[in-house]
């Protein structure tokens, strides 16, 4: 039958006043003090580098500017199949262009141009354009 080995249950160090206990008490603060050395002579040389000009990094995040997008909508339109080619056709001229373009940026710009015409013009593209009815198109079987 083995002898029962004695824990320490406090989870206290060993003494000191024992020689294995000595020992490791001694290694333990060594340890300490070769860490808080290390540690010193690692934030002098970071104060050393922000001092020489350059503000800390969390400084610079908190510096930049936040750039707010604006919240985008889902909608969904019913529009002749003329107009959607027409689309793929200027969709296919910015292409050779050298510019890659989305119904949606297409639709946008428009929105610009539109914006920008003075309001005479604006009513006569409105009324030029010939009304659609609004739905889903019937299934085609």
């Amino acid at each position: 039958m083995n002898p029962q080995v004695t824990r320490n249950r406090s989870r206290k160090r060993p003494s000191a006043h024992t020689a294995a206990g000595a020992h490791e008490a001694v290694a333990d603060i060594e340890s300490v003090n070769t860490t808080k050395a290390r540690h010193s002579a690692t934030m002098a040389k970071i104060r050393k580098a922000t001092a020489a000009g350059k503000p800390p990094l969390r400084v610079v995040r908190d510096r930049k500017e936040q750039v707010k997008r604006e919240k985008v909508v889902r909608d969904t339109f019913t529009m002749p199949r003329t107009d959607n080619e027409k689309i793929g056709v200027l969709k296919q001229r910015c292409l050779d262009a050298g510019v890659v373009v989305k119904k949606s940026e297409l639709v946008r710009a428009g929105l610009l141009l539109l914006e920008s015409e003075p309001t005479k013009r604006l009513l006569a593209a409105v009324t030029a354009v010939e009304p659609v009815k609004t739905g889903r198109p019937p299934k085609s079987k």
